[in-house]
């Protein structure tokens, strides 16, 4: 089985995706053998109220609860996120969140964002944080945002000790503190595979020498990107059947397991 922890739906306002809606994600998942998909609104990153991408986002998958695990995306700026995050994990059954703090223009370690990384652990909800959507170097002049710090998750894990995080489109780990404190270490986060090198700098091989096969997990960043990519990766990696199996699919589903 494979589960993909970086997939989204939707419209990107800066250039034109393909496979973008469901049945386009389902299509492309089909044809490189992916399961599962860890997905979350495009277009709620852009709305002024993201409840409203929410919506979209439940009418996209509610008929495919087999292939789809629908997280939900707010801004803690919002006055009404609570309860919206309330109709998405009991209404809808989206199990996680998918923040952005470079978008939605608030610190993830401070007030609001941390308020929300609070309450989405009182729920016993992990919080899935894209590092970046594209890279920089071919981002249209309107789409400004920086990268998000690493340090800024590392801050936030310190103050909220028993949040679940999904670290996505990062790289650059292999000197955080995220990998050498063994306080942080020791938290429950895995990070995707989407920007890691299995051979060149090998990456990969390295994290798992500093803190096991658990804390790295399969994604792709489809539709930004195509799945083959990762694929390879996996495929390529030397090391033991059960870490691979643990890569592709175990990591991911003990996020959403619940306690």
């Amino acid at each position: 089985m494979i589960i993909d922890i970086n997939a989204y739906i939707g419209h990107w306002p800066f250039r034109q995706l393909r496979n973008n809606t469901s049945e386009g994600l389902l299509r492309l998942m089909d044809e490189n053998g992916i399961d599962k998909a860890m997905v979350s609104s495009i277009n709620a990153i852009f709305y002024r109220n993201s409840q409203a991408g929410n919506d979209e986002l439940f009418d996209w998958t509610k008929d495919h609860h087999d292939r789809f695990i629908p997280f939900a995306t707010l801004n803690p700026k919002y006055a009404q996120w609570k309860d919206d995050l309330k109709k998405c994990h009991e209404e809808y059954g989206m199990i996680g969140i998918r923040m952005f703090p470079h978008y939605h223009n608030y610190k993830l370690y401070q007030d609001d964002g941390l308020e929300m990384v609070e309450f989405a652990t009182e729920m016993d909800m992990p919080i899935s944080i894209p590092i970046r959507m594209e890279d920089r170097r071919q981002r249209h002049w309107l789409d400004n945002v920086n990268d998000l710090p690493l340090s800024d998750i590392e801050s936030t894990m310190r103050l909220c000790p028993e949040a679940k995080f999904i670290i996505l489109n990062g790289r650059g780990f292999e000197g955080s503190s995220l990998f050498r404190d063994e306080n942080l270490k020791n938290k429950k986060f895995v990070i995707d595979i989407s920007r890691l090198s299995v051979v060149l700098q090998r990456e990969i091989p390295k994290l798992i020498e500093l803190a096991g096969i658990s804390k790295i997990a399969f994604g792709t960043g489809i539709p930004f990107n195509y799945p083959n990519p990762a694929l390879l990766k996996a495929q390529i990696l030397d090391v033991p059947e059960q870490d691979k199996e643990a890569l592709l699919w175990r990591n991911a589903l003990g996020m959403i397991s619940h306690r």
